[in-house]
């Protein structure tokens, strides 16, 4: 193979290596933000510890990939064979982990979606009003997307404030401002004067499906990119792994002793 086309391999693995890296911080990213948010209904997912686990599962691949693309880097450069050895491995391993975890969560779909509702019924069984980060969370939810509970309102009914109150409560962020003469609290609890709420009806599942499915739509297309990019490397990387084991060293000067 000429040296121009060596050349050209070289760089442009090394272009691609940038790339890589470049999603691998995004991807870690995400993984921080998912973990740390607290005005997104991932804070009522934190509760349960399969999300938290997936959170730092995504912290570590962005964290490998960010290491996968300063080797390969380093192999481009300096056209070290073993280093693109190990980047052509690592990558072909980060690839079917990628196709296995996506298989998974495509399979699990249900089981994700049953252990979401019971999620928040816990949360909204052991909703106390203490303004929680949970609490914080939910109520903007209820509020911005104009909701009441996961499924609808009666969703509440199993709240032990509201069970054990003698006073007919119900919660402030539920509030529908067109059956209400009062602009009431945010959060907590507010005191409805007949046992018919003046709350939204509508659960807040549909609108929370839609916002976990547009995030992960998001997941979905870096995780698209990353892996077209991950082909591109491990195509340059064993190209040119190849190219420098043909390359004629019988030209290479020898020293006399």
């Amino acid at each position: 193979m000429g040296k121009g086309c060596l050349s050209m391999s070289k760089y442009f693995l090394f272009l691609f290596n940038i790339i890589f890296f470049l999603f691998g911080v995004a991807i870690m990213g995400f993984g921080l933000w998912l973990l740390l948010d607290k005005q997104s209904f991932i804070v009522v997912l934190n509760n349960s510890t399969s999300v938290k686990v997936g959170c730092y599962i995504l912290i570590g691949v962005g964290a490998f990939s960010m290491l996968m693309g300063f080797v390969g880097c380093l192999g481009a450069i300096y056209e070290i064979r073993c280093l693109l050895g190990l980047y052509f491995t690592c990558l072909l391993l980060i690839l079917i982990a990628q196709i296995a975890a996506g298989a998974l969560i495509y399979f699990q779909k249900e089981v994700l979606n049953n252990e979401m509702s019971n999620i928040v019924a816990k949360v909204l069984d052991g909703y106390l009003g203490n303004n929680s980060n949970t609490e914080q969370t939910w109520d903007y939810i209820q509020r911005t997307m104009e909701c009441c509970g996961w499924n609808d309102r009666h969703d509440w009914n199993s709240n032990m404030v509201i069970r054990n109150s003698s006073q007919l409560l119900f919660p402030c962020s539920c509030e529908n401002a067109s059956l209400s003469e009062e602009n009431l609290s945010n959060s907590g609890f507010c005191e409805s004067e007949t046992s018919n709420w003046p709350v939204y009806n509508a659960g807040c599942s549909e609108s929370v499906e839609s916002w976990l499915i547009t995030n992960l739509g998001v997941v979905l297309g870096i995780c698209l990119g990353v892996a077209f990019i991950e082909l591109l490397g491990m195509i340059l990387s064993i190209c040119l792994c190849r190219n420098i084991q043909m390359e004629d060293y019988t030209e290479v000067p020898k020293y006399n002793h």
